[in-house]
């Protein structure tokens, strides 16, 4: 046993080359911790990815069974960083009332729906939301001939949600804070709510603005209907996991964050290789692999960042892509702008 005159130096020596790289640190102790959701995923050869199929901008899916979306990206995007392959994915489609049961029953590795981190989801359900990756809020929209300017003027209307939701919550909290009535049309799919809409069986759709803006563009005449002003609720959309691996919940979490930080550094899918290659900025070095250690942190490959901004490109390219002025929802960046263009999106340093 060494005295105690000479364990305190010794401590001291090792804390000094720790912080110089020159010996292992907590990120490789992390390797020996237990990855029982990464390892299934490897061992499967894919990454199984629950998703809502008929959410226009988020998740679509055509007839040949082709997924489209900035939810669909992202399954690509967290595939690539894990396998250097974003088609090693596997699409679940899974409705509002089932996608939390289906997840903690080990169906899908991760949600990446358009789920609102909420108190109560995020501890009584056995299952942990990551870091968000869209801001949202809920609002209504209305029939054009309706003439209706404010929510107070549906009272007594007949309201399609999704059973399941925060809508659906949040719709009946309000009307009951303001006396009023109304009566709920509950339908699990999307393409239940068009049909009813188109058919005349609900005055209104009470919905997040993304999805208002995605249900109005997929009707047959989208002018015939309009978003009500102003949003009644504060919906953050995160992946979400099961409770009880970290490894995975960091995993998911920086790849979140990954995106973030690609666009705040200009890091896009058409100039990622020549950045890894050129950039002399410690943080986009680390990022891009060009160091390995956020790599080994994570049981990654060090490139896997790189490969899921190759293949998906990065946040901002993302919500173009998919949501931006160029789309039929053509939604404002608004909160979903980074924190240095006023928006709420925020990547803690790659160090």
């Amino acid at each position: 046993m060494l005295n105690s005159w000479l364990r305190a130096p010794l401590a001291a020596l090792a804390l000094c080359a720790v912080s110089m790289g020159a010996l292992p640190t907590d990120a490789m102790a992390q390797q020996t911790a237990p990855a029982p959701t990464l390892n299934a995923i490897r061992a499967r050869g894919t990454l199984a990815c629950g998703v809502n199929a008929s959410t226009p901008g988020f998740t679509t899916v055509d007839s040949r069974g082709n997924y489209t979306g900035m939810v669909a990206d992202l399954c690509r995007g967290l595939a690539a960083a894990i396998f250097g392959d974003a088609t090693k994915v596997r699409f679940v489609p899974l409705s509002f009332a089932t996608r939390f049961t289906a997840l903690n029953a080990g169906e899908v590795d991760l949600l990446f729906l358009t789920s609102t981190q909420t108190v109560l989801r995020d501890t009584t359900l056995g299952l942990r939301f990551v870091a968000p990756y869209f801001y949202d809020g809920h609002g209504f929209m209305v029939r054009r001939d309706a003439n209706v300017t404010t929510v107070d003027g549906l009272a007594g209307a007949t309201i399609c949600l999704n059973p399941g939701t925060t809508n659906e919550q949040i719709t009946a909290e309000y009307f009951r804070s303001k006396g009023l009535t109304f009566t709920p049309v509950l339908l699990e799919q999307n393409e239940q709510v068009r049909a009813a809409m188109a058919a005349g069986r609900c005055d209104a759709f009470g919905f997040d603005a993304s999805g208002l803006a995605a249900m109005r563009s997929s009707l047959p005449d989208p002018n015939a209907w309009v978003i009500l002003p102003g949003l009644f609720s504060k919906e953050p959309y995160s992946a979400v996991i099961r409770r009880g691996d970290e490894s995975w919940f960091e995993i998911v979490r920086w790849f979140t964050f990954a995106l973030f930080e690609a666009e705040e550094s200009g890091i896009t899918q058409a100039n990622v290789d020549e950045m890894r290659r050129t950039s002399q900025d410690a943080n986009v070095r680390r990022l891009l692999g060009a160091v390995p250690e956020v790599g080994q942190a994570l049981r990654l490959d060090p490139a896997w960042a790189l490969n899921a901004i190759k293949a998906i490109g990065n946040y901002g390219e993302l919500y173009e892509r998919h949501l931006g002025p160029n789309t039929p929802l053509a939604m404002p960046r608004g909160s979903n702008n980074l924190w240095t263009q006023g928006g709420l999106h925020y990547s803690p340093p790659f160090r």
